[in-house]
C-alpha cells in the first residue's frame, strides 16, 4: 500500500503522530527515531555555548591569575570538543554551564600540572631506572640550588679572573677520590663509552670477549656503540669462556684497545674463565695497547659488608693499570646520572679535544650535584648519601618501621597486613643474581585484589609505587623514606 503524499512532508519535519500498524511494518517508524535522534542532537548542540561566553563567566574568570589566558582557552575548547563528540556518538546529555566549568576547571590544572612528578618507591629496588635511579643527596640538593638560582662561575676562572673550563669543577674532587690523573664528564655512561672510542679507536680494532657484549637499557649494545663510534669490533672467546691468549692472537698492527666490560646486569655461572685484569694490563704494556674498562656502576665503597659481592671498585681498576675506566654517576656512586671518564691524561686531554664532546658535556646542575656527592666520599660521610643508606638497612631495622606502618593500616576495614621476610635488589643494571634480605609489608583487601590496591595506590598523589606478589600487595620500606611513611597511611585510609 502506498502511504499518503503528506506523510512524507510530516516525517521530515519530525510531527507525525504515532503511525498505525501499517507503517510500523514497513520499517518507516524506524527512520521517525533517527529523524527525532538527529534534530535532538542538533539541539544539543546548538546549546552548547561559545567559547569566550564561557570564558566570561565569573568562576572562569577568576582561573585567569592561576593559568593564564592562553591556557584556560585550549582547556576550554577540548571540553567543549569532547561534549560535541558525546553527543554525536548517541550519548545525548544536557549542557549544564557549571559542569561545563567544572571540567574546564579540571582540564585546566591537568594541563598546568607538571608531567614528571616525585613517587614514593615501595618496590625495594634501590636504582630503579623508571623511578630516576639514584635519589640525590641533601648536600647536593643544597648545592644545585644554590648555584643554579642565579650566576655562577661555571666557565669562570676566580683565581686568574679570565676564562676558564667547567670540566674543572668535578675533576679537582674526582681525581682524588679516584686516584686517576685527570677526569671527565659527559651525560651518561653510553656517551664516555662511545666518545673514549671514537677518539681513541676509530678506523681501528677494539678487542672484547664474547662474554661481555652486553646489552643494558633500552637497547644500548656494546657492538652498536663501538661501530657509531668507528670502531672495528673483534671478538674473541666464546660467551662462557675468555683467556688472555684469545686476546693475544687477536692483536694485530690496527689493534689500538683492549676492552673490558664489566657484566653488570647479568651473571654467567658454571663452566666460566675470565682473564683477570692483572693479566690484561701486562698484555696491553707488553704490546704498547690501551687498555679500557666499561664498569658500568661506579662502585666507589667496598659493599662486601652489605652483602654485595663483586662489584669491582673504579680506584681499584685505575691502580691496576687500566689506561681509562668508565661508570655512571646515577648508579651506585649515588649521584645525578652521568658518565665519567677517568685515567691517563694524555687519553683524557685527547679525547677532550673532540668536537663530539662538546655535544656530549653536562650542564651546571648535573655538575653541581656531581661535585657535592664526590665531596661526600672525600669528607668521608657516604652515609648521607640515600643510595648507600638504603642499602646498608638491616632486616631488624625495616621491620621495626613495617610493623608500625601495618599498626596504622590493619584497623581498617577490610585490610590484613602481615610483616614478613623477602629481598630487595640493588637495580640499575648492578650486580645481578644478588639480593639484599629485607622485611615485607604485605596486604590484602576482602573486596580488592591486590592489583586493585596496587592501582589506587599508584594514582594516588604522589603516586606510591608497589609490587603484587602471589595475590598479596607488597612494600618494602628500605626504600622509603622515613618522613614518606605518614602519606602511606594516608593514601590507605582513602580506600574503602
Amino acid at each position: 500500500m502506498t502511504p499518503p503524499a503528506d506523510y512524507v512532508e510530516m516525517s521530515q519535519a519530525a510531527e507525525v503522530s504515532t503511525p498505525g500498524p501499517w507503517l510500523r511494518d514497513s520499517g518507516v517508524d524506524t527512520v521517525m527515531e533517527e529523524d527525532q535522534s538527529r534534530l535532538e542532537v542538533s539541539s544539543l548542540l546548538r546549546q552548547i555555548p561559545a567559547v569566550d561566553e564561557l570564558l566570561n563567566c565569573p568562576d572562569l574568570r577568576a582561573l585567569n591569575e592561576r593559568f593564564g589566558h592562553r591556557l584556560l582557552v585550549e582547556a576550554t575548547r577540548k571540553v567543549l570538543q569532547n561534549l560535541r563528540e558525546k553527543i554525536a556518538s548517541g550519548n545525548p546529555a544536557a549542557v549544564s554551564l557549571e559542569e561545563l566549568e567544572k571540567e574546564i576547571q579540571a582540564e585546566a590544572e591537568t594541563a598546568a600540572s607538571f608531567f614528571l612528578q616525585p613517587v614514593i618507591n615501595a618496590t625495594g629496588v634501590i636504582l630503579h631506572t623508571n623511578l630516576g635511579r639514584a635519589p640525590l643527596a641533601r648536600e647536593a640538593l643544597d648545592h644545585l640550588a644554590e648555584t643554579a638560582a642565579g650566576y655562577s662561575n661555571l666557565e669562570y676562572d676566580l683565581e686568574r679572573g679570565e676564562r676558564g673550563k667547567r670540566d674543572a669543577h668535578t675533576d679537582r674532587l674526582l681525581t682524588q677520590l679516584l686516584g686517576a690523573e685527570r677526569t671527565l664528564v659527559v651525560n651518561n655512561n653510553a656517551a664516555a663509552v662511545f666518545l673514549a672510542l671514537n677518539t681513541l679507536a676509530e678506523d681501528a680494532e677494539v678487542i672484547v670477549s664474547r662474554g661481555e657484549l652486553i646489552e643494558i637499557g633500552d637497547s644500548f649494545r656494546i657492538p652498536e656503540v663501538c661501530a657509531k663510534s668507528g670502531a672495528v669490533l673483534r671478538e674473541v672467546g666464546t660467551t662462557n669462556r675468555t683467556r688472555a691468549s684469545d686476546y693475544a692472537a687477536a692483536i694485530n698492527e690496527r689493534t689500538r684497545v683492549l676492552l673490558r666490560v664489566h657484566p653488570s646486569n647479568f651473571r654467567i655461572v658454571g663452566f666460566t674463565e675470565r682473564p683477570s685484569l692483572d693479566e690484561l694490563v701486562e698484555l696491553a704494556r707488553k704490546h704498547r695497547l690501551l687498555l679500557m674498562e666499561d664498569l658500568g656502576s661506579g662502585c666507589l665503597v667496598d659493599l662486601v659488608p652489605w652483602g654485595v659481592q663483586d662489584e669491582p671498585l673504579a680506584r681499584m681498576s685505575l691502580k691496576a693499570g687500566v689506561d681509562i675506566a668508565t661508570f655512571s654517576g646515577d648508579k651506585l656512586l649515588g649521584g645525578p646520572q652521568a658518565g665519567i671518564l677517568a685515567g691517563k691524561s694524555e687519553f683524557l686531554e685527547r679525547i677532550r679535544k673532540n668536537p663530539l664532546f662538546r655535544a656530549l658535556r653536562v650542564d651546571k646542575l648535573t655538575i653541581a650535584a656531581l661535585e657535592a656527592t664526590a665531596s661526600l666520599y672525600l669528607r668521608g660521610q657516604p652515609d648521607s648519601i640515600p643510595t648507600l643508606r638504603m642499602l646498608q638497612l638491616s632486616p631488624k631495622e625495616i621491620a621495626a618501621r613495617a610493623t608500625r606502618l601495618a599498626e596504622k593500616i590493619s584497623p581498617r576495614p577490610g585490610f590484613s597486613v602481615t610483616v614478613r621476610e623477602g629481598e630487595s635488589v640493588l637495580g640499575g643494571g648492578s650486580t645481578p643474581g644478588q639480593a639484599l634480605a629485607t622485611s615485607l609489608l604485605a596486604v590484602t583487601h576482602v573486596q580488592h585484589s591486590a592489583q586493585m590496591l596496587e592501582d589506587m595506590l599508584r594514582r594516588h598523589k604522589p603516586a606510591i609505587i608497589a609490587r603484587v606478589e602471589k595475590d598479596e600487595l607488597v612494600l618494602d620500606l628500605r626504600t622509603v623514606f622515613e618522613d614518606q611513611e605518614e602519606e602511606i597511611a594516608r593514601a590507605f585510609e582513602r580506600i574503602t
